[in-house]
């Protein structure tokens, strides 16, 4: 595709989301296909040359959007809010428009820095100290796994460096809300504690775990070994104790 295409089909593509953000209320909330129907209008062979651009548009009418349940809907309700603003969607655009990588400072400094600075402006929107700094991930299960892995690494001086969680003297355990996001649980299991070792706390009727429940948390699968707390790396504030970054907005603490 040359620059000059990539002119004439982008503002086209403007145009078709544009269009689709105006009329996308009366669309249905959910996709009326079913199972297979997409599948069947597809080749079933991966195509030995690309299609026109013209095709490829057509095909999202055609395809596409009546198999889609539309997030963007003003009456969709489910999962949790996933808002594309035309803003947003033309700072994707530019994103992967520019295609660089913040591997390190070197590799794009004015991605670095303006992260750096960004971060800091959610810091003090939502009132904490200077104490506390931060990355921009790309979702909640993401935000979760780091945030057990700085705890796992904080509480253990960091044995990835050493022999690793199979070499402490004693497992650790997290103790998460039993209504917490699956992502913690699958979390846990990335970072290498173990589902044994993922110890579920009781909450009240307000969903909030309260911290004289945490002698009453149920082990997934093994008895209960007695905990010790340790800070965790996430969080300044209250020592043992970090919020996850998943939809629930639960509690856990790594201990051992």
């Amino acid at each position: 595709m040359t620059p000059e295409e990539f002119r004439r089909y982008g503002h086209r593509l403007i145009d078709f989301l544009a269009d689709y953000h105006a009329g996308i209320a009366a669309r249905p909330v959910m996709s009326p296909a079913k199972p297979g129907d997409i599948k069947a209008q597809l080749p079933a062979a991966p195509p030995e040359h690309g299609e026109a651009m013209d095709d490829v548009l057509a095909d999202l009418d055609r395809i596409v959007l009546p198999g889609l349940s539309h997030w963007q809907h003003p009456r969709f309700f489910g999962y949790f809010p996933a808002n594309a603003l035309p803003a947003g969607i033309l700072g994707d655009l530019v994103s992967t428009g520019l295609g660089v990588l913040g591997l390190s400072w070197q590799s794009s400094p004015a991605v670095t820095e303006i992260e750096e600075v960004v971060t800091d402006w959610i810091r003090r929107m939502v009132g904490l100290s200077d104490a506390w700094s931060g990355v921009i991930a790309d979702t909640a299960s993401t935000s979760a796994l780091v945030a057990l892995i700085c705890a796992r690494e904080r509480v253990t001086d960091y044995a990835l460096s050493r022999g690793g969680l199979q070499a402490e003297s004693r497992p650790l355990s997290i103790y998460v809300s039993a209504h917490s996001h699956s992502s913690i649980d699958k979390g846990a299991l990335l970072a290498g504690f173990g589902r044994a070792n993922l110890r579920l706390v009781p909450c009240d009727d307000d969903y909030a775990m309260r911290p004289d429940a945490l002698d009453a948390s149920s082990p997934q699968s093994a008895p209960p070994r007695p905990p010790r707390s340790i800070p965790c790396a996430a969080s300044r504030r209250s020592p043992g104790v970090t919020a996850s970054g998943c939809m629930s907005t639960r509690r856990w603490r790594a201990a051992r």
